[in-house]
């Protein structure tokens, strides 16, 4: 026979707390003193007990059920490794807090978005979301999602920070770092391929790539920009139009990891050397970065890490955590990598 699962009444019993007691520890609850917290948390250990999330979901009346949305491009290939990161991250905090997680995708360009992850909320019985960008800069979404449940942003604009909880690197200060990186090799020809327009954290890093370049007293406005959309496919496109112009730029920055592979495929195509006839960066440290040869240069922002705190800002403000919004600023790391070198050296 098997043994009986210890329910929470046992815990309550073992620790000599009532049943509420120990629910609100369980959920990080306000208004439960330290001994006694720590006392049911020892009798949770001692008696090998774990939160069954279908249990607390027909005794609140809720679904437990965290959504993460993510924007889609029917036109392009989805940046697998990016949402792949987030959402393994949520998932595992969403293990941690006992509760569960929905991926749903959105189209982007669609007239009807908001409503689409309004309705979402509502079918779903959502008790928390979770918005990646360019979902997470939009004013007027967060409000109207806030509205119904608790929100926190992946990397969201300056304008939405103050209506929910978010998370996210310093997307400028990683454009500047890497494009420091690069000048200080004696690289002063950059072609930047940036992300969607909408995506406002893409943007941000072209403006860190910006005030690097005049930093070193170069024209900012001498570097080329060209227009992307976080793909292999337009880092193909633009990169072949770059590298056949008169004089090609000796390093090309690209917003993410993908558009760098892309980059980097059309150099080996032209037999040419990487980094010796021409410097790539990336931008995310996906696996990718690892995977093509030579493995690229990058920048790193801890996505899993990322989404498992936007996780965790959820189950605060389900268990009654009353601050205002919260922004935490996660750190990046410039990660080299053999794809990048002294210009001129092939």
């Amino acid at each position: 026979m098997h043994a009986r699962r210890p329910t929470i009444d046992d815990v309550a019993r073992h620790s000599g707390v009532g049943r509420t007691t120990v629910s609100r520890v369980l959920n990080d609850g306000p208004n439960v003193r330290p001994e006694v917290r720590d006392r049911v948390w020892a009798s949770v250990r001692s008696l090998n007990y774990s939160v069954n999330p279908q249990a607390r979901s027909l005794a609140s009346g809720s679904s437990g059920l965290i959504a993460l949305v993510f924007a889609s491009d029917l036109e392009a290939q989805p940046n697998s490794f990016y949402t792949s990161a987030l959402e393994l991250g949520a998932l595992r905090e969403c293990l941690v807090q006992g509760r569960h997680l929905l991926t749903h995708h959105v189209p982007q360009d669609s007239p009807d978005r908001k409503r689409q992850v309004l309705d979402l909320i509502r079918a779903q019985r959502c008790q928390g979301l979770v918005l990646t960008p360019p979902f997470s800069d939009d004013p007027e979404l967060v409000t109207a999602a806030a509205a119904q449940c608790a929100v926190a942003l992946i990397s969201p604009a300056p304008a939405t920070r103050g209506l929910a909880d978010g998370v996210g690197v310093d997307d400028e200060a990683g454009g500047y770092d890497v494009a420091r990186h690069l000048l200080a090799l004696g690289h002063r020809d950059f072609a930047y391929i940036t992300g969607l327009e909408s995506h406002l954290s893409a943007a941000r890093r072209l403006e860190g790539v910006r005030r690097a370049v005049s930093s070193h007293g170069l024209d900012p406005a001498a570097v080329r920009v060209l227009a992307g959309d976080f793909t292999f496919r337009s880092g193909v496109e633009h990169t072949r139009r770059l590298l056949g112009e008169a004089t090609p730029p000796t390093a090309i920055l690209c917003a993410n990891d993908d558009t760098a592979a892309g980059a980097l495929s059309v150099a080996h195509g032209l037999h040419l050397s990487v980094p010796a006839d021409l410097s790539i960066t990336g931008f995310d440290d996906t696996p990718m970065s690892e995977i093509v040869w030579p493995p690229l240069t990058t920048v790193h922002q801890p996505l899993k890490d990322m989404a498992g705190l936007a996780v965790n800002a959820l189950a605060r403000r389900l268990t009654g955590d009353g601050d205002g919004p919260r922004f935490e600023t996660v750190p990046h790391k410039v990660i080299v990598r053999e794809s990048s070198g002294p210009p001129g050296a092939g």
